[in-house]
């Protein structure tokens, strides 16, 4: 097996298309694997590929023999980039790369929160290699209907002058900055507003305890989805983590059922 421990340095194109961005992604690539799908990883947020859960799924994938990578995108941890430069197409495109590069086999996406919008994306982009999402409280369309929909007067004039609002967050000492930037370019890849035209099996995992993406919000997925195969399963204490270990276990047995299901 490939180490998964190092990370791994992909050279990336700056915003103005110089060079010197680079992406870090952790590969696990078993010598004999157990079936020919392959996982990626698709994080949240300002999170990291070495989180709770992408750990978890790399321990499962190592036990299991299956081929997974992860990666940080743009101004995320281990990758470069100013987080204030961030748009959702770099981070797309980040995923692309990853998928295009560094994945093996036809896929299953495992995106979490804004991961999972970068999977149904991603989907979208690549239908030849994605043959099935698992999401987990997913958040597409979040820039808009989670953050621009949410926010009051002063915070929309505080972006439109200063072009950044820094949002206290739960979960660091750190604020989120949210710029305009990320807001508008979010607009150019919203879903929910129309069918989705993915057909594949998709998995969704969501916590009605959730106080970041509301379990309703993953309903409206549910049904903007064109697939008649889509399954959602609601834990009512869930918080938007989903990382206690019964959550986590949660996930690895969504995914051996739907390896079985779609290599069968």
């Amino acid at each position: 097996m490939t180490d998964s421990t190092t990370p791994r340095k992909l050279d990336r194109p700056g915003h103005d298309g110089s060079a010197g961005e680079s992406l870090a992604c952790l590969v696990d690539a078993p010598r004999n694997l157990s079936g020919p799908t392959g996982l990626t990883w698709l994080g949240g947020f300002k999170s990291e590929m070495t989180g709770t859960k992408a750990t978890a799924l790399a321990d499962w994938a190592r036990a299991v023999n299956r081929h997974l990578t992860r990666f940080d995108y743009y101004a995320h941890g281990a990758s470069s980039g100013e987080f204030t430069r961030a748009t959702v197409t770099r981070w797309l495109d980040d995923a692309l790369c990853a998928i295009d590069t560094l994945a093996q086999g036809p896929q299953i996406l495992v995106g979490s929160s804004m991961g999972g919008w970068m999977a149904l994306l991603a989907a979208l982009a690549r239908p030849e290699r994605v043959k099935a999402l698992v999401l987990i409280a997913p958040a597409p369309d979040f820039t808009e209907e989670l953050m621009w929909k949410g926010f009051s007067d002063e915070i929309k004039a505080a972006l439109a002058r200063d072009g950044v609002y820094r949002e206290p967050s739960a979960y660091g000492d750190e604020p989120y900055e949210i710029t305009m930037r990320l807001i508008e370019d979010g607009r150019n890849h919203l879903l929910l507003g129309n069918r989705i035209p993915l057909t594949m099996p998709v998995r969704i995992l969501q916590g009605m305890a959730d106080p970041d993406v509301p379990w309703q919000h993953a309903m409206r997925l549910v049904e903007a989805l064109a697939s008649d195969d889509v399954t959602i399963g609601l834990s009512k204490s869930g918080d938007h983590r989903l990382s206690t270990p019964a959550d986590l276990a949660r996930l690895t047995e969504t995914i051996e059922t739907l390896l079985k299901e779609i290599e069968t």
